[in-house]
């Protein structure tokens, strides 16, 4: 096993892309540069022992297919033989799987760096814009997405290449503002004492927040389940359900132009994230922009910063399949992180 530096080297084809987050992986082949990916069900990650297991389960057994190469995205940062994922009990570990699986090729990425990759290239189709502002062209991108986690990724354009930024801004702190925070907050769960973002802004962060508000009111608690939540707040049949979706949406705004000033994305940020999917129905889109340009002194600067959802929900296998075939467009990194049979 050796590991190149060269992340312009071509792919060999047939390349098998994985995008696996704490709860659910999501496979597809691309046979040749310009076939659409071949899409295969989304399994469960807590419904096998290993990455290797679900993968020969998942698309080996289902197809005549044998890939050459893979590219994965995985939760978590990648540091190593053995990449542990954040919110997951799977290990991957590269050169075990090139020999089970019978690949000669592996890059391993962090999650959110394939949805960066991906709205480098996502249609208008794929987008929904909220609120003002215009994309410039070539200005650096933010993607921000809450899901069983909270990813943050960069895309910064230079020397006619993106080049994605990867990081683990997900637990950067969150602090209260307003008079109803401030008596929300200490009910909320901590880790080590410190609310980060993603003790807020991820699918646990949603019921942490609705149970802190049901112990603010002295009611008890009937919801277990973000799904419940959002379902009982965009029926609005519950008021603390529709409050923990408002202060979570008032709270991702506020996050999202946090990274848009970090970055100075004037090329747009870019919510993406299976929670925020399940809240669009209910969102006040008016006050979530607000929420976002409230960043004084620069409001001014935050109102001509594009905003959008994404709504395809494959998106980061969409950037997996944009790099895959044309390696040479972006300045990915790969060393430590590229294993050659």
């Amino acid at each position: 096993m050796s590991l190149t530096h060269d992340s312009a080297q071509v792919l060999k084809f047939p390349i098998l892309i994985g995008d696996i987050g704490g709860t659910n992986a999501r496979f597809a082949l691309l046979v040749d540069a310009y076939a659409e990916p071949k899409m295969f069900p989304v399994v469960q990650t807590a419904d096998f022992e290993t990455i290797d297991e679900a993968i020969q389960a998942a698309v080996l057994d289902k197809t005549s297919i044998q890939p050459k190469a893979a590219v994965l995205a995985v939760a978590g940062p990648v540091d190593g033989a053995e990449i542990d994922l954040t919110n997951c009990a799977w290990v991957v570990r590269p050169k075990q799987m090139m020999s089970v699986l019978g690949l000669e090729e592996i890059i391993v990425l962090n999650d959110f760096e394939a949805q960066a990759l991906a709205v480098s290239a996502l249609p208008e189709t794929a987008l929904e814009q909220i609120g003002g502002g215009t994309i410039r062209e070539g200005a650096s991108r933010v993607v921000v997405g809450p899901g069983t986690g909270l990813g943050v990724a960069g895309l910064v354009r230079a020397r006619k290449m993106w080049i994605p930024v990867a990081g683990e801004g997900g637990h950067i702190d969150l602090g209260p503002r307003s008079d109803r925070d401030i008596a929300i907050w200490p009910h909320l769960k901590t880790i080590e004492g410190r609310v980060s973002a993603e003790q807020i802004l991820c699918g646990r962060g949603l019921v942490n927040v609705y149970q802190a508000i049901c112990a603010v009111d002295g009611i008890k608690a009937v919801h277990a389940t973000p799904a419940e939540i959002s379902d009982a707040a965009n029926a609005r049949r519950d008021a603390q359900a529709s409050e923990a979706v408002s202060l979570f949406a008032t709270c991702l705004a506020r996050v999202a132009g946090d990274l848009a000033l970090i970055f100075m994305a004037r090329g747009g940020v870019y919510i993406a994230g299976g929670i925020f999917g399940r809240i669009l129905p209910s969102l006040d889109r008016a006050a979530f922009r607000r929420s976002f340009e409230d960043k004084a002194p620069h409001t001014e600067l935050m109102r001509d910063i594009p905003l959008f959802a994404v709504t395809e929900p494959l998106a980061a296998l969409a950037g997996l399949a944009t790099f895959a075939r044309t390696p040479r467009f972006f300045g990915l990194e790969t060393t430590g992180r590229r294993w050659l049979a």
